[in-house]
């Protein structure tokens, strides 16, 4: 740093929250381009700890001793800027530009900087003042030692009552239900998140926070907290007239500006409170700026990171000569809480005019993705996200803009395959807690445009000389994809890490699960990983244990692990119903089954379809209707058909040489046999096969994984294709082969897919990415140039002498059977917002404007429009 002039410019900001640190950094990275900014900094905070990350106060829940100082506190060792903690100003006056302490210090400023940040909300109740509030380090520590002193009092687990269903309350309540303590969240809104989120979002929030065994009270505020002569807190009282036993009030309802200096001194405040600011971030009264939760423009205080740092950024600016103005709120935000995601941006509600509502939603297992589009479908407005959160990193920096696919292909959950490639142009947002755009990291990993510019190639260093991903971390993903393209382009090699709780890959650590013989992922986590592991991890190790041990993929733990259509082992919809898919192997059928299956369709009313794969789909059946139907399957002879599974789905077939005059290969018994040989295995991707009795390739086999083509000789086998947003036909691994020589090749090939590819990844895109592509993949397959062949072979043939069909197992035990019940406490109960018209003779979801009745607050409330 260049020494300073002796006329500095005292810049004095209140408050010592994430805003304030923001703004000393801000002003720290433009004196250290050239050390001509004439600035002396002090940062005034009433808390003892340095600036600290609030948005991750959780974690101070599970350990008392994490560090949440943001980033690492180095900023305060720099000269010209310093933090006085534990000091509270009491008093401004504008006119002697001065700022007096408690203990009667008197600091004078030239520029002065509120960031004084906001109380938490305390409801006016009697006994409210023997609650405690979530707010800060000091809030987290106090709750967390009474409850261990109720604990030992009472001993028993504390009953605690969190007042409160938005972010702040929730966080609370899974941190406290983590310690221990029985946990009732009490909130006024119908559904959890009620101001961030849509009713079916909430809903499905509210399955899976009960599923964490946190009751819910919705719909009704305390009236009273109920208190001992001595003080001590026994209960509360709600509106509703409902009395909760509790032992520890804690509040979380909301924020209130920290204004009353500013009030005090003259400033202008807004009509809810905290000072009025321009696009400068300027108060009413001269040198004198807000930033933050305490800042208020055009009528609104916003509670988030992006705003607040935004507002630091533009204040930085502004005192080093600059003319930077606040772009606007950006409330888009993805967070995990109790350990659930939930996501949102953009115009979530739809208020646009025209604006389409893309929905796939799952009540019953706590999940909602809907993505809002234009009245043509094609320009993103807005999202939203709850308990499957990975479409938001693709679809945030996207707002605005033409969606390269159709909307649909960004449901993840629904089973949905993201459009792949297509480079996000530079000027795309893609840090909004920081302003950081996509070009700005992809200029950072590749060194930049001067001669001299040094490359960002890991991604540590990128998050540090970007600042993306540094603050709530939702762009990580994202920021380590583009890391990875440009190290690829730059012939560097790229870390495979599966994810940040692993450093091995897939493929890694599939070989040192395999050979370990590892059985948990307790194990793997153990040996392997750090932390409790991540909606990435988990399904990839239940993956792993599966194609590794045949063993029923819900028991021992794994059912957590895995992604919801197999812990239901059915596919999701769109209304929350199923569908039912018995596997009809090489689509062939007696009339017996058929009439089986009629006769399903009709006593549970379920609509029929018959779908590309040869295989008769039943749709509309609720979860605790599914082992019902399947008893009835079962016992007429039928099997899972996994359509929900990563795992083989079909085995399409022409009729061959059975009936066709062309067909010169038996296409219906080699299918068949496939299937049953194949059925269950896990893999990497879904895996969909083909078999064509000629040339005239009427099943399509070269759209397929595994692509099975008659010859007058044999059998040609095609391998590496797929449908899709981006077809790609099979490609040639061997021709003219005898049956056992194809069985051969088909179990090394899928063997060898199974151990190596990445996490999601489709046979047409491993191929593409092996070095050697097909030509490495004949040699290890055909040639046996790795000589694993015998060991890939044995693989195979222990999953095929251990295969279980799942369903049956799943009938075959009475506590298997407990996870299909839509309602804990009322088995029996069909969900209620659950409602279905008829077309064309058959049952459907019922569109918005046909729902007969939706569930309010656990009331149905009729509405018009059904037919």
């Amino acid at each position: 740093m260049s020494p300073r002039t002796s006329t500095l410019r005292r810049v004095v900001v209140v408050g010592g929250g994430p805003a304030a640190h923001r703004l000393a950094d801000a002003i720290a990275a433009r004196d250290a381009v050239d050390g001509s900014i004439d600035l002396d900094l002090t940062v005034i905070g009433d808390e003892s700890h340095l600036p600290y990350d609030r948005v991750a106060l959780s974690r101070r829940l599970d350990d008392s001793a994490a560090d949440l100082t943001l980033a690492d506190g180095s900023v305060w060792t720099r000269d010209g800027i310093r933090y006085r903690g534990g000091s509270a100003v009491v008093a401004i006056d504008a006119d002697a530009h001065t700022v007096r302490l408690a203990d009667g210090e008197t600091v004078g400023y030239d520029d002065l900087v509120l960031a004084t940040g906001s109380w938490a909300t305390v409801p006016d109740i009697p006994g409210a003042n023997a609650g405690r509030v979530y707010r800060t380090i000091d809030d987290v520590d106090a709750i967390v030692a009474e409850l261990g002193d109720l604990r030992e009092t009472l001993g028993r687990a504390p009953n605690v009552v969190v007042v409160g269903g938005g972010l702040l309350g929730l966080e609370a309540a899974g941190g406290i239900a983590r310690l221990g303590g029985r946990v009732t969240v009490v909130h006024s809104g119908g559904w959890l998140m009620s101001a961030q989120l849509d009713e079916g979002a909430g809903q499905a929030l509210g399955r899976l926070i009960r599923a964490q065994h946190i009751e819910l009270a919705l719909g009704t505020r305390p009236s009273e907290v109920t208190l001992t002569p001595s003080g001590r807190v026994i209960g509360v009282t709600l509106g509703d007239g409902r009395a909760l036993h509790a032992d520890l009030v804690v509040f979380a309802i909301g924020i209130t500006p920290r204004d009353e200096l500013a009030r005090a001194a003259g400033l202008e405040i807004g009509p809810r409170g905290g000072v009025v600011i321009d696009a400068a971030c300027a108060s009413s009264v001269p040198g004198i700026w807000a930033i933050g939760e305490v800042a208020s423009i055009d009528g609104v205080c916003v509670g988030l990171v992006a705003p607040a740092n935004a507002m630091a950024e533009v204040v930085a600016d502004r005192l080093s000569g600059g003319a930077a103005e606040f772009p606007g709120i950006d409330d888009a935000t993805k967070l995990k809480l109790s350990g659930v995601e939930v996501a949102a941006f953009g115009d979530a509600r739809a208020t646009s005019p025209g604006a389409l509502e893309v929905v796939y939603a799952d009540p019953a297992r706590g999940l909602y993705q809907k993505i809002v589009v234009s009245d043509d479908a094609t320009t993103l407005l807005g999202g939203m996200f709850v308990g499957d959160a990975a479409p938001y990193t693709s679809l945030r920096p996207l707002l605005g803009r033409e969606l390269p696919a159709e909307p649909g292909a960004y449901l993840a959950a629904a089973g949905s395959e993201p459009p792949a490639g297509g480079d996000l142009p530079d000027d795309a947002p893609l840090c909004s807690c920081n302003n950081v755009s996509v070009g700005a990291v992809r200029t950072a990993a590749s060194g930049g445009h001067g001669a001299h510019a040094e490359a960002c190639t890991d991604l540590g260093a990128l998050k540090a000389c970007t600042r993306a991903g540094t603050q709530c971390g939702s762009c990580v993903p994202l920021v380590k994809k583009i890391l990875e393209t440009e190290l690829t382009r730059a012939g560097i090699e790229v870390s495979r890490a599966l994810c940040e709780h692993f450093g091995l890959s897939r493929s890694e650590l599939f070989e040192s699960v395999r050979i370990l013989e590892l059985t948990s992922f307790e194990q793997i986590m153990e040996r392997f990983g750090t932390g409790y592991g991540c909606d990435i991890c988990k399904p990839a190790v239940a993956s792993i244990l599966a194609s590794q041990h045949s063993e029923y993929i819900l028991d021992g733990g794994r059912g957590a692990l895995q992604d919801t259509n197999d812990r239901a082992l059915a596919n999701m919809q769109k209304d929350g119903t199923y569908s039912v898919v018995p596997r009809i192997p090489g689509g062939e059928i007696s009339p017996e089954k058929l009439r089986v299956i009629a006769e399903v369709a009709a006593q549970f009313d379920l609509y029929t379809k018959i779908t590309g794969g040869q295989r008769i789909d039943m749709f509309g059946a609720r979860l605790e209707q599914l082992p019902d139907i399947w008893r009835i399957l079962v016992d007429a002879g039928f099997e899972s058909g996994q359509a929900y599974g990563k795992s083989l789905r079909t085995v399409k077939s022409c009729v061959g040489s059975t009936w066709c005059r062309f067909g010169v290969q038996d296409a219906v018994g080699m299918a068949i046999e496939l299937e049953l040989r194949y059925r269950g295995l896990r893999s990497p991707h879904k895996l969909k096969f083909g078999v064509s009795g000629c040339a005239r390739e009427c099943a399509e086999a070269r759209g397929k994984d595994i692509g099975v083509i008659a010859t007058d000789t044999g059998w040609n086998l095609y391998v590496g294709g797929n449908g899709g947003f981006q077809p790609v036909h099979a490609e040639l691994l061997a021709q003219d082969l005898d049956h056992d020589t194809l069985i051969r090749y088909i179990d090394r090939y899928l063997m060898y897919y199974i151990r190596t590819a990445d996490r999601l990844q489709r046979t047409a895109r491993w191929q593409e990415e092996l070095d050697g592509g097909l030509e490495h993949v004949k040699a290890v397959v055909v040639e046996d140039s790795l000589g694993i062949g015998a060991d890939l072979e044995r693989a195979m043939a222990e999953h095929v002498d251990n295969y279980e069909d799942e369903w049956a197992a799943t009938l075959a035990d009475p506590e298997r059977l407990r996870r299909f019940r839509s309602f804990v406490n009322a088995p029996e109960t069909a969900d209620p917002s659950v409602v279905q018209v008829r077309e064309r003779g058959q049952p459907r979801p019922a569109r918005p404007d046909e729902r007969e009745a939706v569930l309010i607050a656990g009331s149905t409330i009729p509405m018009r429009g059904a037919d």
